[in-house]
């Protein structure tokens, strides 16, 4: 039925792997912890990684969403973040913040 109705739609199917889907989850998240912190909501990305670990159950292993996106390196996010952008719309629309670090070659602690 899935795959009758995406072709009705003219729907092109893929497979989506687990890389993908992690990226999707948790780029929002760093996205908006950036927007959060040029707001002044947050003083520091580490606060946004404590309301994860303590507030959501976010996996300690992982450090929160902020601190995985610095382990990740912040130009590969933003890189990633651009392609979802370009293809999704505004909802991916990088956050100033992250395309500043980016550019400056620097990380969360300099924010």
């Amino acid at each position: 039925m899935v795959e009758d109705t995406s072709a009705e739609l003219g729907i092109k199917r893929r497979k989506i792997d687990d890389d993908e889907v992690l990226k999707r989850c948790l780029y929002p998240l760093v996205n908006e912890g950036c927007r959060i912190l040029e707001d002044g909501i947050a003083i520091r990305a580490s606060d946004i990684d404590i309301v994860y670990l303590n507030g959501y159950g976010f996996p300690e292993v992982t450090g929160g969403p902020m601190f995985w996106a610095e382990k990740q390196g912040l130009a590969n996010v933003l890189a990633d973040i651009k392609k979802f952008h370009a293809e999704y719309g505004d909802a991916w629309k990088p956050a100033p913040l992250l395309e500043r670090l980016v550019k400056e070659g620097k990380g969360f602690a300099a924010a």
